[in-house]
């Protein structure tokens, strides 16, 4: 008789379940050798550099490493003690460390950072390190009356430490006190929180204008047969096989005082001639070419949607006495809406991180955040282009997660 409790083996005597398991490890290691230069070129291209640029806005030595001596007093002392003999005499240590150095641009450009004005300050003193004498602070007080400032104090007490929150406390409109506490700047230097605001509003708008356009013509597409359906698909595919640079570029021509669009407009007799409207280095402007360049994104997705949809339900609907509009509102519509969802996700984190194009066609009024950081990044405070990145990566995050709360993730559908 059979032993049915006997464990099932292979035919070389190894138990069925070991052999099961020893074939799916390999499977599964077989699946990450294929992926792992996938793996190795997202690591390396985006994760690293995203890390790189969200250390760097927490993280700035430029005057921790040239002034040691403060860094100790400071430690020694707690926040809000006044400087005294010893600190001055540290300032003055690290001012003559400086000069041998020549970093003292690079100290001061830190503390600029916080308090405009101060490199120049550092650079002077630096220059006369050399002949500073006891009592240092009666000395650093008859070079310059500005180190008696103690919101120069609390700038240097926190920039003691590479690791500073002091960027995105700029980047939020907000600075610190001479006492050490936060504060918002003053009405008329507040401009990133504003900006943030009105990238997020234009990038919700030109999103919103994208998908009114880009609904009937993603509609028009699938209900055609397919050969016309592939011959205008051409016309939606034309914009990628164009330069970026050209398409805004064209726009500048056609939009301008001067441009087509102006010229038709008067020739029409809409407008007069010295009457012609301002479509260009605006906020107007960055609308409209950017609806322009995104709209592929957004027909894209509604297209792949749509084309699913089986004409049976309208029909169906229609049938059983709904209106044209009832079937659009309550069958047709809801299952557009993963189309829609990935059109406007897709066409949003673009725009909010568009900024060839508002450079080049919005002018001072169209500008983005984008074109900040990019100013910062090529120019000014790599540290503040970094902060200002790490907020607007943080706010597209918040909206990845809503998309996923409210239609879920897995409903995402792109083509």
């Amino acid at each position: 008789m059979t032993d049915t409790t006997a464990p099932l083996t292979t035919a070389d005597g190894r138990p069925l379940k070991a052999a099961l398991a020893a074939a799916q490890s390999r499977a599964r290691r077989k699946a990450f050798f294929l992926v792992a230069p996938l793996l190795l070129f997202v690591v390396v291209t985006f994760i690293i550099p995203i890390g790189q640029m969200l250390q760097r806005s927490v993280y700035h030595d430029g005057f921790s490493k040239e002034a040691l001596n403060l860094a100790a007093w400071f430690d020694a002392n707690p926040e809000g003690t006044a400087p005294d003999e010893a600190a001055f005499a540290a300032l003055a240590a690290d001012l003559r460390q400086m000069k041998d150095n020549k970093s003292a641009g690079e100290a001061g450009t830190r503390i600029n950072y916080t308090v405009p004005g101060t490199r120049s300050l550092f650079t002077s003193s630096a220059r006369g390190a050399d002949k500073l004498e006891p009592p240092f602070k009666e000395a650093l007080l008859a070079q310059d009356k500005k180190w008696g400032d103690p919101l120069i104090w609390s700038a240097m007490r926190a920039a003691s430490s590479p690791w500073t929150s002091d960027f995105y406390l700029i980047a939020t409109d907000r600075a610190r006190t001479a006492d050490g506490g936060i504060e918002q700047v003053p009405e008329k230097e507040r401009i990133y929180i504003w900006l943030f605001a009105k990238t997020f509003v234009l990038s919700a708008l030109i999103t919103g204008i994208c998908l009114l356009l880009a609904f009937p013509i993603a509609h028009l597409l699938a209900t055609l047969p397919m050969a016309r359906a592939n011959l205008l698909m051409i016309l939606v595919l034309l914009p990628f096989w164009t330069s970026l640079l050209v398409r805004t570029t064209s726009w500048i021509v056609l939009l301008q005082g001067q441009g087509v669009v102006n010229n038709i407009l008067v020739s029409l007799g809409l407008v007069s001639d010295d009457g012609r409207i301002t479509m260009i280095y605006n906020q107007t402007g960055t609308i409209i070419v950017m609806t322009h360049i995104l709209l592929p994104f957004m027909v894209l997705p509604l297209y792949s949607v749509m084309r699913t949809i089986k004409p049976s339900y309208a029909r169906a609907a229609r049938s059983l006495g709904a209106t044209s509009w009832t079937t659009f509102r309550r069958i047709y519509l809801p299952q557009t809406l993963p189309g829609i969802g990935a059109g406007a996700l897709l066409v949003f984190i673009l725009a909010v991180g568009y900024y060839i194009t508002p450079a080049l066609v919005g002018g001072a009024d169209g500008q983005l955040i984008s074109n900040l950081i990019q100013f910062h990044m090529s120019k000014s405070n790599w540290s503040l282009a970094a902060a200002l990145s790490g907020m607007l990566l943080l706010g597209v995050l918040l909206l990845y997660w809503l998309y996923d709360r409210l239609v879920g993730i897995d409903k995402l559908k792109l083509g």
